[in-house]
C-alpha cells in the first residue's frame, strides 16, 4: 500500500468531486504547485491507488429504473466462477463476496420489474454454483460519491486502514 499524506487526500477528494478538474485548478485548490499536482496524480495512478477516470450516470435517465439487491448463496469454492460469469451479465453493476446468511449480494439495475424478473431467474439462478438467490427491489436510493460523506470522509480526515488491509 502506498503512503497517502494529507495532500493526497485532499488530492483524492477533489477528483472525486470532479475528475474533470485541469491540474492547475487542482494544484490551485490543494495548495501546490501544477508540477506537485500533476507528480501527486500521477503516482497515485501507478501506485492503484486512482484505479480510473469514469463518469456518474443516473441510470433512471438511461432507462434503468428498477434496481434491486441480490443476494446469493453459492456452492463452497465458486466464489471466483460466480463473479466471473456475473460480471458478464448485463444489468449487474456490483459484486460482493459477504459473510452472514448469503456469500454473495450483486446490485443490478434493468428497465423494469419484468426485466428484473428475467435477470435474476433466467440470468443469475441460471449461473453454475449459485443455489438460492433473494432479491430486495429498492424503493429510493442515495447515491453518495466516494469523496462526500463515508470513507472519503475517514480518509480525509486521517483515518488508518485496518491492519491487513
Amino acid at each position: 500500500m502506498s503512503r497517502i499524506d494529507a495532500v493526497d487526500r485532499q488530492i483524492l477528494t477533489e477528483l472525486v468531486g470532479d475528475a474533470r478538474v485541469s491540474m492547475r485548478d487542482l494544484a490551485a485548490r490543494v495548495h501546490v504547485s501544477r508540477a506537485n499536482a500533476y507528480a501527486r496524480v500521477r503516482r497515485l495512478i501507478d501506485d492503484g491507488v486512482i484505479e480510473r477516470f469514469t463518469a456518474q450516470v443516473a441510470p433512471e435517465e438511461v432507462g434503468l429504473g428498477t434496481t434491486a439487491y441480490v443476494s446469493m448463496r453459492i456452492q463452497q469454492n465458486s466464489w471466483q466462477a460466480v463473479a466471473d460469469h456475473l460480471s458478464g451479465v448485463p444489468g449487474v453493476e456490483h459484486i460482493a463476496l459477504c459473510s452472514g446468511d448469503f456469500d454473495v449480494v450483486a446490485l443490478v439495475r434493468t428497465r423494469d420489474t419484468s426485466h428484473l424478473r428475467d435477470l435474476v431467474l433466467e440470468d443469475i439462478r441460471a449461473v453454475p454454483g449459485v443455489v438460492t438467490t433473494r432479491t430486495v427491489v429498492v424503493l429510493d436510493e442515495v447515491r453518495p460519491v466516494f469523496g462526500v460523506g463515508g470513507a472519503a470522509t475517514a480518509m480525509a480526515n486521517g483515518a488508518e486502514p485496518a491492519p491487513g488491509s
